[in-house]
């Protein structure tokens, strides 16, 4: 769970970098004389929050200061807050009860391990609260690769995407846009377990190795798993088109079911059978 500190400074962080998107003109007010600096400033926030200014400058501060969630929905309103980017407001202000979970209470259970299985050959996986791979079936090995460690990580999604330089590959020529998203996704689930070491130890790896994170984590940019569709590009078979969707698992809510289904009116599902087919001659063969 995200110490008191730690959480105040990301929502102050968080509340500037949404004030900095936004235009005067979007939010109905006029633009004024030369700005320094680009968006809205402190005291048009607090304007159209309908709070004192020096309240709100204290709480971009990331003063100690607790703020209800009526003012919470007015600040969120104030700076056009998606439905991710409000619920995220509202973890960061400790208004909304944040689970404690722990990796080591990670179990993928039989149950969930067949029906994986019993989606072959449509690619599924399980990701848990870290983002790490805990299981997959057969389909999914063979278009991810997902058996392949990528140290020091290991089978950390996250660190796949802007550290294994087969994802530029396998996203191409979407690898952006796919970062990006992942990586809003990501933080939007940060705030459940941004105190934790692991979790320090991370994103200074990533901003290490990877430009783009480093470029794109201060944005404080965060969204909500939605379904839609992907591409991926198979040095087998060529290109796959999918249908991706996230399922909870009611019982342990902290795990994930990723599904990419075969877009209808492509060959993604001939080439996956392919796969399959060719996975079994090559297991025949040894």
């Amino acid at each position: 769970m995200m110490g008191d500190e730690q959480r105040r400074q990301d929502l102050a962080d968080f509340l500037r970098t949404r004030r900095t998107r936004l235009s005067p003109e979007q939010v109905g007010l006029i633009r004024g004389g030369r700005r320094r600096t680009p968006g809205l400033r402190r005291e048009e926030v607090a304007q159209l929050a309908n709070v004192g200014v020096s309240w709100y400058t204290l709480l971009e501060q990331g003063r100690d200061i607790h703020p209800s969630s009526e003012v919470l929905h007015s600040i969120a309103d104030a700076l056009q807050l998606t439905l991710a980017e409000r619920h995220h407001l509202f973890l960061l202000a400790d208004q909304q009860h944040l689970v404690d979970t722990h990796a080591s209470h990670e179990q993928v259970s039989p149950a969930l391990r067949r029906v994986l299985d019993s989606l072959n050959p449509t690619p599924a996986f399980v990701i848990g609260r870290r983002w790490n791979y805990l299981a997959w079936n057969a389909t999914a090995e063979d278009v991810f690769l997902l058996s392949r460690s990528v140290p020091p990580y290991e089978y950390n999604a996250v660190w796949r995407i802007f550290a294994d330089p087969m994802s530029l590959h396998i996203y191409n020529p979407k690898w952006e846009q796919v970062a990006q998203k992942v990586l809003a996704e990501f933080r939007a689930d940060s705030a459940y377990y941004a105190d934790e070491e692991w979790f320090k130890c991370l994103i200074t790896d990533l901003q290490r190795v990877s430009p783009e994170f480093r470029a794109w984590w201060p944005r404080h940019e965060v969204r909500g798993r939605a379904d839609a569709q992907k591409g991926i590009e198979h040095p087998l078979v060529g290109r796959l088109m999918f249908e991706h969707t996230t399922l909870q698992v009611p019982t342990t809510p902290e795990l994930k079911i990723m599904i990419y289904t075969p877009l209808p009116e492509t060959d993604t599902l001939a080439k996956l059978q392919q796969l399959m087919d060719m996975k079994v001659a090559e297991n025949v063969m040894y």
